[in-house]
């Protein structure tokens, strides 16, 4: 999703704690997305928010994207568990480094202030620049591109959750950036990371999360399923 086009200077890069960074943020959501049917309860895991959702705490709609005659909705579809990272930091600068290794570095042109829930807290996206996303490629053509939440602090692992789509971009078309699917991104994120990094593929988490026969809203090609990676020592 296409954002302001600003140039960022990489000291507006520096990741914060996720308790400071979401009390700066004012992050705030209704308990309708935080508890009962808007999280999935995943067996080894916290509960997981189902949406992306936005600065006023109701889920994405990919910019007021109409698809197939339905509004869109932001699943959450990966899940990054990371069993080696020292603290909250480094688990972050980990995830930041792999993302990069595996082809998403932070790049600018994509719409910001979006947040996600774990284990009933709410955590600001990363990357936290004004206008920035991980993405396979500059805004300007065809990309996958997401944003990560957390990390949220459990036993001796830190947990984020994401969410990725893929757009087409066409400048001659009105809007020039549309929304493509969900899987293709999730899985090609996810693929790049199993090969090119320490972060590796080890299964699947439903979440229930698929908008399949709902009159207004739509998943698009969602199969209500996460990727979930883990990093271990």
């Amino acid at each position: 999703m296409r954002g302001r086009l600003v140039v960022l200077f990489a000291g507006l890069l520096a990741l914060g704690a996720p308790g400071a960074l979401a009390q700066a943020a004012g992050l705030t959501a209704s308990s309708q997305w935080t508890t009962g049917d808007g999280v999935a309860t995943p067996a080894g895991l916290p509960s997981i928010g189902k949406w992306m959702l936005t600065q006023q705490g109701e889920p994405s709609d990919w910019l007021g994207e109409v698809y197939e005659g339905k509004t869109l909705r932001e699943p959450i579809n990966v899940i990054i568990v990371d069993e080696a990272a020292a603290s909250v930091e480094d688990a972050k600068a980990r995830l930041v480094s792999a993302a990069a290794q595996a082809g998403y570095p932070i790049r600018f042109g994509h719409s910001t202030g979006y947040q996600g829930v774990i284990g009933g807290s709410l955590y600001a996206q990363l990357p936290k620049g004004w206008d920035d996303a991980f993405s396979n490629d500059v805004f300007e053509v065809d990309n996958n591109h997401g944003r990560i939440f957390g990390p949220h602090a459990t036993g001796s692992a830190y947990i984020f959750i994401a969410a990725f789509s893929r757009e087409d971009v066409d400048p001659f078309r009105d809007p020039g950036h549309r929304f493509a699917s969900f899987n293709r991104a999730r899985d090609d994120f996810t693929q790049r990371l199993d090969r090119a990094t320490d972060h590796k593929v080890s299964g699947f988490v439903p979440l229930d999360n698929a908008l399949v026969d709902d009159p207004r809203f739509t998943t698009g090609d969602h199969d209500g399923v996460a990727v979930l990676v883990r990093a271990g020592r």
